[in-house]
């Protein structure tokens, strides 16, 4: 082949493989051809412009093929961190540089955030956070425009941060070119690409990156919107599981409450509340009164702080007293009380154990609304009592009082109650503080069998019996009474009397005003006990320690002052019939020593102690005053 034909050859081939080829080549190859120097070098310039235009459309063509991969992964969406990725990767790819990356803007603190990276080598530059105003992304998004920079060591100080440069140095970038990615007014991030050396970047490359970053811009949005559905649907769940417990509520409230109006009407007392709310709540349930003893009870077993309520539970209830709401508790155990109670009154209280669910507000609306029923039932109980107790005191009274007049139809009256009066031949009386008699009457009501009649009289606690009493059984009244109004009681036991129970009533009366007297409040006591002194005596405390004070007073006060005891001697004087001997017998002393103490006395009660008329109520004061000491020493 000549050498003319060899060169056009080459010319064409390298021209159609997409190879540059120089003017001066293709100007060489027409001169061969006869052309002449002007023409083949206007001809050469013309087919270089041709090949770049060819080259370009070439590298467009695999950007827009890059691109449109791009868009049909963002249409087939499933993993937005898996495309964001993919999208930084091909930039990286696309632009011919040494590393890309993606920013994404934090509203809340204005920071840029690196989320994804290609190319990047360095863990510190992986985790970058560019603050507000610092670096060339804080620019890219107040401008909302691409930037770029030739050399980053030369860009204005006041750009530049700490953290930022050690990050850039790190990964040895010098030039950097960012775009934003915006959706309507709102930024969304920054899209980089950088190189290690310097380099000035063409407005073909910012277009392409700025498509690329439009695509980045649609899966954040996407992603952001995906988030907000995810919160959305979260929430609309929430509120449907809330609104469905609320309806839950409502109608167990509805249920219970229809049951609590029943279980009222019917009269059936306590137990119908209990179980009602031991059914519709799922849980144990107890109901105490005022004195923590347990009322009724369902959804067993109840746990051990039902039966014994502890501090926690009793400040629980407190504070349901105070507000009027149920209090819920911690738990174990009792986990919620509500107290029965009407104006300043207090009933109880409403203890609720552990369930298969918490309980809501309706619930515990639910339980104050039980806690109020409870209290109304107290009320109905108590009204229905009050007047039995009432028609009880009465016929007590005509009982006792021994007026024939009054007697008429006690039988009858007696009998409409189911009390054979011809069979009570025993008395009780117990003297308790007037505020509290109607509840000690009840209380022992409670533990005395039907025959027994129980009611007010004269300002006593009244019980009269079939039978009496031995001693340990009526202590065991007492302290179940006292127990029950939480204040002393004072209990006194007549013998039989042949005369019948208003003088049986008399004795025990007389024997408990001498009790009270001697400030004795706490005590089981038989009448033949104290006959001797309550047959001569009735009269108050105050008279009592008067009559004391009036005759051995001087005595006492003299003991106190010098510590002395002539109060004792005159105690063993009195015993002995007044007989110094027997009297220094009986306390170990010689009788000189007993007749120098008895002088004394004379000194202190006047030498006329000893007459008849002095030494008798001396010996009644000494008597009652030790008789009060050793009673005070029994409780």
């Amino acid at each position: 082949m000549k050498p003319e034909a060899e060169a056009i050859a080459a010319l064409l081939d390298a021209a159609f493989s997409g190879d540059l080829v120089g003017p001066t080549a293709v100007s060489d190859a027409l001169q061969l051809l006869g052309a002449g120097e002007r023409a083949a070098g206007e001809l050469a310039e013309r087919v270089h412009r041709s090949q770049r235009e060819l080259s370009r459309l070439r590298r467009r063509e695999h950007e827009l093929s890059a691109l449109f991969s791009s868009a049909r992964e963002l249409a087939e969406l499933r993993e937005s961190d898996a495309v964001l990725a993919r999208l930084v990767q091909r930039a990286h790819e696309m632009m011919g540089v040494d590393v890309a990356y993606l920013s994404e803007f934090d509203t809340d603190t204005r920071e840029l955030r690196v989320r994804e990276t290609s190319g990047s080598v360095s863990g510190a530059f992986q985790a970058l956070r560019v603050p507000p105003g610092r670096g060339l992304a804080s620019v890219v998004v107040e401008t909302r425009s691409p930037q770029w920079v030739a050399d980053y060591s030369e860009y204005a100080r006041e750009r530049h941060d700490s953290d930022i440069d050690d990050a850039v140095s790190s990964e040895g970038l010098v030039s950097l070119l960012g775009v934003p990615m915006v959706t309507h007014d709102d930024v969304l991030g920054v899209l980089f690409v950088a190189n290690r050396e310097v380099k000035s970047f063409s407005p073909d490359e910012v277009a392409l990156l700025s498509a690329v970053a439009d695509h980045a811009s649609v899966i954040l949005q996407t992603t952001q919107t995906l988030r907000e559905l995810q919160r959305s649907e979260e929430e609309s769940r929430r509120n449907l599981e809330s609104l469905t417990a609320h309806l839950s509520e409502r109608d167990r409230a509805n249920s219970v409450h229809q049951e609590l109006v029943h279980a009222v009407l019917a009269g059936g007392g306590f137990a119908p509340v209990a179980e009602t709310l031991a059914s519709a709540l799922g849980r144990a349930v107890a109901i105490v009164d005022a004195q923590e003893q347990l009322i009724a009870a369902a959804g067993l077993p109840l746990p051990p702080a039902m039966l014994e309520p502890d501090a926690a539970v009793r400040e629980a209830t407190a504070d349901s007293r105070r507000s009027g709401h149920c209090v819920p508790l911690p738990g174990p155990g009792v986990r919620a009380v509500a107290a029965l109670t009407a104006g300043s009154r207090h009933f109880g209280a409403l203890l609720l154990g552990e369930g298969d669910f918490e309980l809501g507000a309706v619930d515990l609306r639910t339980v104050e609304r039980a806690a109020q029923v409870g209290a109304l039932l107290e009320l109905q109980q108590e009204a229905a009592s009050s007047a039995d107790h009432r028609i009880r005191s009465e016929l007590i009274a005509d009982l006792l009082d021994d007026v024939p007049e009054r007697r008429a139809d006690v039988v009858r009256r007696g009998r409409r109650l189911g009390v054979d009066l011809a069979a009570l031949e025993a008395l009780l009386l117990l003297s308790v503080p007037g505020d509290q008699q109607t509840a000690a009457a009840r209380a022992l009501s409670r533990r005395l069998d039907d025959d027994a009649l129980v009611g007010e009289y004269r300002g006593y606690v009244v019980a009269a019996l079939a039978r009496a009493p031995d001693e340990g059984d009526v202590e065991r009244l007492r302290v179940h009474v006292s127990s029950s109004i939480r204040h002393p009681v004072s209990a006194v036991l007549p013998r039989a009397n042949p005369s019948g129970l208003p003088a049986a009533f008399e004795a025990a009366m007389r024997t408990a005003r001498l009790l009270t007297a001697l400030e004795i409040d706490d005590l089981t006591a038989r009448v033949e006990d104290f006959l001797p002194y309550s047959a001569i005596l009735d009269s108050d405390a105050h008279a009592l320690s008067a009559f004391l004070r009036e005759t051995i007073g001087a005595v006492r006060q003299y003991d106190a002052e010098r510590n002395a005891d002539l109060l004792g001697t005159l105690r063993a004087f009195v015993r002995n019939n007044a007989s110094p001997t027997r009297t220094a017998r009986a306390l170990n002393f010689h009788t000189n020593t007993i007749l120098q103490r008895l002088d004394r006395l004379d000194h202190v009660l006047g030498p006329s102690w000893r007459e008849d008329e002095r030494m008798f109520r001396l010996s009644i004061a000494v008597r009652l005053d030790e008789l009060r000491e050793r009673l005070q020493t029994r409780r």
